[in-house]
């Protein structure tokens, strides 16, 4: 028999608060104890904008406003197979208000320099991520 396939969809956002950026720890597998940008599985009727807010919201305390759409990025675990195939829709945004908690599936929260969050994430699709969101902000 053969087992059940799934593909999940995520969303992120890379929030700037002046020179830095909000990084969470995970709290949870994939990828516990690793340094990411916050975000979580979108819900089942909920728009992308508002499932980045949420995830935001819910993994560290702090507010935003979303500035654009990075990218579409793609997690395939041939490593992990029980780790579903994820499609992850990130957003750049600028933090309105809060100062970070970590909730819900994060074990820390913090704003970090960019050449910092640079150096603890751990995938290289978010650090392209958050090259990508710092480079669009120097141009506007």
């Amino acid at each position: 028999m053969e087992e059940h396939k799934t593909i999940r969809i995520g969303v992120g956002a890379v929030v700037f608060r002046g020179d830095e950026v909000l990084l969470i720890k995970r709290g949870k597998p994939p990828m516990l104890g690793m340094w990411s940008i916050p975000g979580g599985g979108l819900e089942y009727g909920e728009t992308i904008k508002d499932g980045v807010i949420r995830e935001v919201r819910e993994e560290t305390a702090v507010e935003i406003d979303l500035t654009g759409l990075i990218d579409v990025f793609e997690a395939i675990r041939s490593d992990e197979p029980h780790v579903p195939h994820t499609i992850m829709i990130d957003y750049a945004a600028n933090w309105r208000s809060g100062e970070p908690v970590a909730g819900d599936d994060a074990a820390a929260a913090e704003f970090v320099p960019i050449d910092e969050a640079l150096k603890r994430l751990s995938w290289d699709e978010t650090r392209r991520a958050v090259k990508m969101a710092a480079e669009r902000r120097q141009f506007h």
